[in-house]
């Protein structure tokens, strides 16, 4: 059975191309690599928030499944997931990853149709501050439902699969995602967006206060850079925030570019960016943090557990505008030691983060799954919270 050829199931993102974020970042990468070894792999696909229309049936060895999903921002995933578990393509699937602890009531459906499952739970969504009240219980009690209802649950982080320890006393496997490494960057498309190489600082991201997108505005202003603050990102659910941002860069320079959909050029933007700061911090590790490690950027990270890990020692780290603001008199004091630094941090990422590494995991993950089937391949704790977070 350890070299039988599986059906599996990677269920609850936006699907591929990877469009959006981690989630679909991780599904293109090891979804692609499980094809390629053989294994047939379904991807479940939400319609392009860009509105084209297309529908491939397939994607890089991939059988994708399109289905629609409710465009409200609490009901978008749960409404997708719900239409994914129950549909006939699910039929003789071996095991199954489900994406996002939020999805996690609908575990029993997948658990009814005898389908091995193992949550990746992702970060700790019920700080990001878009979730307050109703929405901030209901991400609680879905970690909960996912603790005790997952036959198998994955942490992308140190610092996750320790919350899951501490907070409920489950075991996590711990697989974080891959870092595409660029060892000759290109620079001709920059030049399109009037931008140089080493002549601009850079920020991508989601406009969300948990991004501390407004944070690193803020410090970059109060530092007096001569250099240009590109800032790559949207906001489909916070215009407050945005608009606080864009008030926050007041005279100074900064370019709001929006979303790249390029990915050519968002390559070039962060091997070629003076610095590249880094505001998540609820989010575990993030497939952004990991592309500008892998160009070799100096990065300026928010300090927390998450984003020291990546970096382990090869990076600055700020935690409000004054310490945006410091790290960015360090790069411009002395460009040629951030630069190296950033040098030092590609040359230990890749070893550390390898898409072909993480294949083998799920792979491994994926096959006891369905050598157990839905029984306990790992104990199941009651999912009460026995911490005070």
């Amino acid at each position: 059975m350890d070299d039988a050829l599986l059906k599996v199931a990677l269920i609850g993102t936006r699907g591929v191309p990877a469009r959006y974020g981690g989630f679909e970042t991780a599904v293109e990468q090891i979804g692609s690599r499980l094809a390629y070894r053989g294994h047939r792999v379904i991807v479940f696909c939400r319609p392009p928030a860009d509105g084209t229309s297309e529908r491939p049936p397939s994607y890089k060895g991939m059988d994708l499944v399109h289905l629609p999903a409710m465009r409200r921002r609490s009901l978008e995933t749960l409404s997708h997931t719900a239409l994914s578990v129950i549909n006939p393509v699910l039929r003789g699937v071996d095991s199954a990853i489900l994406f996002n602890a939020a999805n996690s009531p609908l575990l029993p459906v997948l658990r009814a149709r005898r389908i091995p499952t193992a949550t990746h739970v992702d970060g700790i969504e019920w700080k990001r501050a878009k979730w307050q009240g109703a929405g901030r219980y209901y991400y609680r009690a879905a970690e909960a439902v996912a603790v005790k209802l997952s036959d198998a649950l994955i942490a992308d982080a140190r610092g996750i699969a320790e919350y899951y320890r501490e907070e409920f006393g489950a075991d996590t496997r711990e697989i974080a995602y891959g870092a595409p490494v660029i060892d000759s960057p290109r620079t001709d498309k920059l030049a399109g967006i009037g931008l140089e190489p080493r002549r601009f600082h850079l920020v991508v991201a989601r406009f969300e206060p948990e991004n501390h997108i407004l944070e690193i505005v803020e410090g970059y202003r109060r530092s007096g850079s001569l250099l240009p603050l590109v800032v790559a990102g949207a906001a489909p659910y916070s215009p407050d925030y945005t608009q606080s941002v864009h008030e926050a860069a007041g005279e100074a320079d900064v370019r709001f570019i929006g979303s790249v959909w390029d990915q050519e050029l968002l390559n070039q933007l962060y091997a070629n960016c003076a610095s590249y700061l880094h505001g998540h911090s609820v989010g575990g590790t993030n497939p952004s943090l990991l592309r500008a490690s892998g160009a070799g950027a100096a990065v300026i990270a928010y300090d927390v557990v998450f984003n020291r890990e990546v970096l382990d020692g090869n990076g600055l780290f700020f935690s409000d505008p004054d310490g945006v603001a410091t790290a960015l008199a360090t790069v411009r004091e002395d460009p040629r030691a951030a630069w190296g630094m950033g040098e030092r941090l590609r040359a230990d990422i890749g070893p550390r983060y390898d898409w072909d590494d993480v294949t083998d995991r799920y792979e491994e993950l994926l096959r006891d799954l369905h050598r157990v089937g839905v029984t306990r391949l790992r104990s199941h704790p009651s999912g009460r919270r026995r911490g005070t977070n």
